[in-house]
């Protein structure tokens, strides 16, 4: 057997980001080839992400690129199990180099991502795979969202958990970036009433006819009600009806107009958004682990 010496662990823990144990367990097994051993580094954590990838992972990161023109940019939620994790550096470069090669390379989905190459020279998988080996959780690229303009782009990162992206013309830089923690702040769910799909609306009216039913009010009386409580609705999830968060007394739209600017679009993210987390009872999972290990 060949002696496998602290240099050669150093070695291959260089290569793959890999524990120190892992790396000499692995060398050990393929008899110090470095080539072999990492070959089944590799092996190994493709099949430990297979097996993490049945676990929720609803904390993580949004990752965020803007070009320095302010002509591109990109969005990118990646997530992991636990808030220890997304704080980790290696788990944060790698989210702020895929929201990068998203506006870099003009790419339109997370398949696309996944077979791209990182400033590193490796592959964008490989490499998620090797950080859930080193890391011990389920690691999962979400989506990721690329913006390109015309116009300016302006972004805002709330600590690493919401993440915005908006496009809009006129006005100045301030004003992008106002916006952008307006949404953050505001949450709006389009730009303009128009955009508030049929379906959502005709839910929402339902809902408000039955509530104000229950008035005993005239037909004519309920149908004002509602028409009202729609029109306050859509002032609420429309970011042009919205109060400006720096200044309530005015609407976004009023602010735009004041400025002669306009919103094209906006993207934002919030980590975790529409994933169930799981509950966990500990002491029915310490018991469970006790009754598997008799």
């Amino acid at each position: 057997m060949a002696d496998i010496t602290a240099g050669m662990v150093k070695e291959l823990r260089d290569l793959t980001g890999l524990g120190m144990m892992e790396c000499k367990k692995a060398l050990t097994e393929t008899s110090g080839d470095m080539k072999a051993a990492e070959d089944l580094l590799r092996i190994k954590s493709g099949a430990k992400a297979s097996k993490a990838a049945g676990r929720i992972a609803a904390e993580g990161m949004i990752g965020a690129y803007l070009a320095a023109d302010g002509k591109s940019g990109a969005l990118v939620e990646v997530n992991c199990e636990t808030d220890f994790v997304a704080k980790n550096e290696d788990f944060i470069n790698f989210s702020r180099n895929l929201a990068q090669l998203v506006a870099m390379q003009n790419l339109t989905d997370t398949d696309a991502l996944a077979t791209a190459t990182l400033p590193n020279g490796e592959n964008v998988e490989e490499y998620r795979k090797a950080l859930v080996m080193k890391l011990g959780e389920n690691i999962s690229v979400r989506r990721c969202v690329r913006h390109a303009t015309q116009g300016r782009l302006a972004s805002y990162l709330h600590g690493t958990r919401i993440g915005v992206m908006v496009d809009y013309i006129g006005g100045d830089e301030m004003l992008g970036k106002d916006l952008a923690m307006h949404i953050a702040a505001s949450k709006p769910i389009c730009v303009s009433r128009e955009q508030v799909s049929a379906d959502l609306l005709a839910r929402e009216r339902l809902i408000y006819t039955a509530q104000a039913a229950e008035s005993g009010k005239s037909t004519d009386i309920v149908a004002k009600m509602v028409d009202g409580r729609v029109a306050k609705y859509l002032a609420e999830v429309t970011l042009l009806g919205q109060p400006f968060v720096k200044n309530p007394d005015q609407t976004v739209e009023k602010l735009l107009l004041a400025k002669s600017a306009k919103v094209n679009g906006f993207t934002m993210f919030i980590v975790g958004e529409g994933i169930e987390k799981k509950s966990c009872d500990f002491a029915a999972e310490v018991m469970a682990q006790v009754n598997q290990a008799k």
